[in-house]
């Protein structure tokens, strides 16, 4: 999208069903393999019952769409906040949205969220990018 056609209020979206193949390969590129994600009897030991995807992993969606759709490619990240709200586990469908906040010049504010197939809040935060 192109920074001059941004408004207030726009938002896009990107959704991903995610594998345990997407949890061991981001444990093999990062170097975190903690067990609560990769090791499912010691997960099931845990709060969660189950293994759970890295929350890093899960918010990087939102890079997903920032980058590839608003307000997309050329854009750069200046800021990001996170709170992680609720688990989510393999083979869970995420779904990650950004909505446009503010725009300062060249530097757009967006609200980051992402949901889960049950439309659950998993994630939520701010970013700022350079367009």
């Amino acid at each position: 999208m192109q920074s001059e056609k941004i408004k207030i209020g726009d938002s896009a979206s990107v959704s991903k069903t995610l594998t345990e193949t997407d949890v061991y390969d981001f444990a093999e590129i990062c170097g975190d393999f903690n067990p609560i994600h990769i090791n499912k009897q010691e997960a099931e030991k845990s709060k969660f019952g189950k293994r759970i995807c890295h929350g890093m992993l899960v918010s990087s969606f939102i890079s997903t769409a920032i980058g590839m759709y608003l307000p997309g490619p050329g854009s750069i990240y200046l800021e990001q906040s996170l709170e992680f709200l609720a688990p989510v586990y393999i083979d869970d469908t995420i779904t990650a949205t950004v909505m446009v906040k503010e725009i300062n010049n060249k530097v757009i504010s967006l609200e980051t969220i992402v949901v889960n197939q049950k439309m659950k809040k998993v994630v939520k935060g701010y970013a700022k990018v350079m367009v």
